[in-house]
């Protein structure tokens, strides 16, 4: 690759698959791909700040044995020496793959050939078991595949739009921004939102049904009775499905009328009736669901019982119309097509059938081939706790954190014989835990191809050399299944070699019809694979352009070729609220994080929207438990408790909690809200609840507070609390402690002069007040400072991070350290709400009363907030309302 050059290639974070431009030179850039499809130009603040999040901080430069250096001989020898007596020793099913939807699919394809066709065993399970599972299991239930038959520019050409169980504002934000541009070109086009909370897409929004948790069932078999009753049915199409009567006769039962139905979900009738009126009225729908369906223990019913009504009208097939499943990883998809999750096969053919297990066999002529499931993932790090796993490898991905029961998992990862562990940065909480880590390269090093929610497949490509001795996933597979004994099955050169064959494979005896089918790739030249535009799946010899959207001809791949509509008896969550844990947690993303942070902690543009962990409450229900906005408070369950900060909010329904699943041990203390989740899954995807656990929430009275600024990372060891964040040049920390400090100034400087006795070192303490504040300076420049204070209420943080970025600090400005206020000509931003353009809280408030600026639009024109990828106009607009009131009440 040569210095300058720009480079095509799809942003790693969510489904959407965005397409960005990469150019390098003197530095890297990203912009978004205007010639992509899935996103046109448009990219969140995720995707805007990829450039923050390519340094080699935190990198793994090659592999580690034992938490030492070591060669790749000498791990990928023992890696393969200890799988193969592992095997020998106690049979295929005591190793297990626990993967994830951010390999691409050629490393994806590679671990599902050694698990299922060389090893012998299907314990190969995925993360994306974690936020999709429901719905592969429910598309098959109702077509026979695990096919979305949609497309984005579905969402376009509907009437309405139901987002399920879906924040797209914050989760799938250049979808929700492609919704917002079809409403204001086509005003007739309706949105309803379906979530216990008032979130940031509530913002387009024509009505919300702010349903009770878990109930989603009810409300969904409610519809299909009053599509029955209004004679909405369409007998065309119902020729092709079985079951109506019987899924029918179900709903009827559960959800007989709209009253019955307001009544279970908590929801006021005349809304229900809204919500019927508008899917009965309107041809073309599309019912967006995603993680707030999927991820309960009767995930795949309530999914089945939204794709019952598009079955029973035949709204599906056709442009405008259908349901379709929003997917969380960017390869979740490509995933799904290799086998990815344990009870799957390559090519979307079935493990349980053993006519799909010999053509598969045949293909690969490998020496066996997995007969039965394997474990889904909560269940295998259970076998890994009770010893039935001896050997466990995880590739991209933090178990430790995003399991259910994650203290629980922790201790199986501690215990288990033999842990490999596949990553691109080191420690992480898992990575720490393991035997082996080997150095995976990452996005912007590696090739291949990922498959996005509409089933578009798109190339990643690399745009930087790896550093160290880093290797792509499919290329360690390759090398210890080689070790292993396997050469010819795994002698690949190239990413381009592994897809040649996941393509032939999926075209390999057609007389077996599946539908995917990517039989016009399968002789797929280099140059082809590098020069590969995005298309959408199925592509078959005779459709080498692709399949925008499928069953409109009422064809599906079932045994008898029909749909099938599920008879759907709702049922409610699988632990009550009571008396000890009044209140629901509900866990979930924020607008700018992604995961457990590995990649989005690096940016501090993404890092300055929330700094820190938190429990989202309803004022009542914080006012009955003595809690104030900005406090520490211990959220508790039946599993353990962690320590969070409240945030007070309308939008959060009364008697429900939010705690944002994305802090890990990285980036605080003991807040990781998974440990709260016992392991509860759907019977029928093994899907875990995610969205439904009782606790209860109140204040924790610390001894001392504070925060701190540092363009060093510090030992806290003095904090029983802490949560630290990434800022321009600059970590940032919000501390906590249990017990009292007799000594501040000794305290201070044992965090932040451990390296140095002759520092620039000023400081304040006031007894009474019993505050604290010292900053240490270099050569003139702010290095670090410290505010301590008996309460939760400190001085502001966001102008003193302005401070750092000054050569010199005058003397008006190191009395204002010490003062905790901004000097003369300096002003306080506040909070960041435009990540893309660092636009602070205050100074969108000052310019909406000093400006008189009444519409998000407005503040884009002079603050450019809101202007990139609008993500933050739901909020600016709140804001925009909440300043005029307080204003108006003056």
């Amino acid at each position: 690759m040569t210095n300058e050059q720009t480079i095509r290639t799809t942003c790693p974070y969510c489904g959407v698959g965005c397409g960005v431009l990469v150019r390098t030179g003197d530095g890297i850039e990203v912009a978004p791909d205007p010639e992509h499809p899935a996103n046109l130009g448009r990219l969140c603040s995720k995707g805007s700040a990829l450039a923050e999040t390519v340094g080699v901080q935190g990198r793994l430069f090659q592999p580690l044995i034992d938490g030492q250096p070591a060669g790749w001989d000498e791990a990928l020898d023992r890696v393969a020496t200890k799988l193969r007596e592992t095997i020998e020793r106690h049979g295929p099913d005591s190793v297990a793959f626990y993967v994830s939807g951010q390999l691409l699919t050629e490393d994806y394809y590679a671990a599902n050939k050694l698990m299922k066709g060389w090893i012998g065993s299907a314990n190969i399970d995925t993360n994306s078991r974690l936020c999709m599972s429901s719905a592969v299991a429910a598309y098959k239930r109702a077509f026979g595949t695990d096919t979305v038959p949609c497309s984005y520019e579905d969402l376009e050409r509907a009437k309405l739009v139901v987002l399920a169980g879906s924040n797209a504002a914050w989760c799938h934000p250049v979808l929700y921004q492609r919704l917002v541009k079809a409403r204001r070109e086509h005003p007739d086009l309706r949105v309803v939102l379906i979530d216990p909370r008032r979130t940031a897409s509530a913002d387009i929004a024509d009505l919300h049904l702010p349903i009770r948790p878990g109930t989603d069932g009810w409300l969904w078999n409610g519809l299909l009775v009053q599509l029955a009753e209004r004679g909405e049915g369409n007998p065309l199409y119902l020729q092709f499905v079985e079951g109506s009567e019987e899924a029918l006769a179900a709903a009827r039962e559960s959800s007989p009328n709209i009253d019955t139905v307001a009544r279970i979900c908590g929801l006021e009738p005349e809304r229900v009736a809204e919500f019927y009126d508008l899917w009965c009225r309107t041809e073309r729908v599309v019912s967006v669901f995603s993680q707030g369906m999927n991820q309960s223990t009767s995930g795949t019913d309530k999914d089945n019982a939204l794709i019952n009504c598009h079955l029973y009208t035949g709204r599906i097939g056709r442009p405008g119309m259908g349901p379709f499943s929003f997917t969380g990883q960017p390869n979740a998809m490509g995933g799904r097509e290799v086998g990815g999750l344990a009870n799957q096969l390559a090519a979307h053919l079935e493990l349980d059938n053993p006519e799909h297990r010999r053509l598969v066999q045949d293909f690969w002529q490998s020496p066996r081939i997995a007969e039965r499931p394997g474990l889904k993932a909560a269940e295998m790090f259970q076998a890994v706790r009770e010893g039935r796993i001896k050997a466990l490898w995880i590739m991209a991905t933090n178990p430790a954190v995003s399991l259910p029961d994650a203290d629980t998992v922790r201790q199986a990862l501690a215990e288990c014989e033999f842990l490999v562990v596949s990553d691109c940065t080191h420690p992480t909480d898992t990575t720490r835990l393991a035997d082996v880590v080997f150095a995976a390269q990452t996005w912007g090093e590696k090739d291949g191809m990922v498959t996005n929610s509409e089933r578009r497949i798109s190339r990643q490509r690399a745009f930087m050399a790896a550093p160290g001795e880093a290797r792509p996933d499919w290329w360690i597979i390759a090398q210890v299944a080689q070790r292993m004994g396997f050469e010819q099955g795994f002698d690949w050169q190239s990413e381009a070699d592994v897809f040649r064959e996941h393509a032939r494979l999926s075209a390999f005896r057609p007389e077996v019809e599946r539908d995917f089918d990517l039989g016009a790739l399968a002789e797929i030249s280099d140059v082809q694979y590098r020069d590969w535009t995005p298309k959408q799946w199925p592509l078959p010899a005779e459709r080498p352009e692709g399949t925008p959207r499928l069953f409109g001809d009422g064809q599906f791949w079932s045994d008898s070729g029909k749909a099938r509509m599920l008879p759907i008896t709702p049922r409610g969550p699988a632990r009550a609220t009571s008396e000890e844990y009044p209140l629901v947690l509900n866990t979930g993303r924020v607008r700018d994080h992604w995961h457990t942070m590995t990649r989005t902690g690096k940016s501090p543009r993404l890092s300055g929207h929330v700094v820190e962990p938190y429990a989202e409450l309803h004022p009542d229900d914080a006012r009955a438990a003595g809690i104030e906005e900005g406090m520490l408070v211990r959220v508790t369950g039946a599993r353990g408790h962690i320590i969070v900060r409240a945030r007070l909010s309308d939008n959060q329904q009364p008697g429900s909690v939010f705690v944002p699943m994305h802090w890990n041990d990285q980036f605080s203390h003991g807040s990781y809200v998974n440990r709260l989740f016992p392991v509860a899954t759907d019977p029928v995807s093994g899907q875990p609840e995610f969205k439904h656990n009782p606790v209860r929430v109140e204040p924790w009275q610390a001894g001392w507070y504070g925060f701190l600024l540092s363009r060093r990372e510090v030992d806290l060891s003095h904090a029983t609390y802490w949560a630290k964040s990434r800022g321009k040049g600059i970590w940032r920390y919000e501390i906590a402690g249990s017990e009292p400090v007799k000594d501040w100034a000794r305290c201070a400087r044992e965090v932040l002069c451990t390296e140095s006795c002759g520092v620039n070192w000023i400081e304040f303490y006031d007894a009474g007040r019993r505050t604290y504040r010292a900053a240490r300076l270099e050569e003139g420049r702010l290095e670090s400072c410290i505010f301590i204070g008996p309460s939760h209420e400190l001085p502001p943080r966001d102008w003193l991070i302005a401070i750092f970025e000054q050569d010199e600090i005058d003397e008006a400005t190191r009395r204002s350290l010490l003062t905790g206020k901004p000097g003369a000509g300096q002003e306080d931003a506040g909070r960041i709400v435009c990540s893309c353009f660092g636009v602070g809280l205050n100074t969108i408030r000052k310019a909406i009363l000093e400006q008189g600026l009444t519409t998000p639009e407005a503040i884009g024109e002079r603050l450019r907030a809101g202007t990139n990828c609008g993500s933050c106009v739901p909020e600016l607009r709140s804001i925009i309302e909440q300043t005029l009131a307080e204003q108006s009440e003056a």
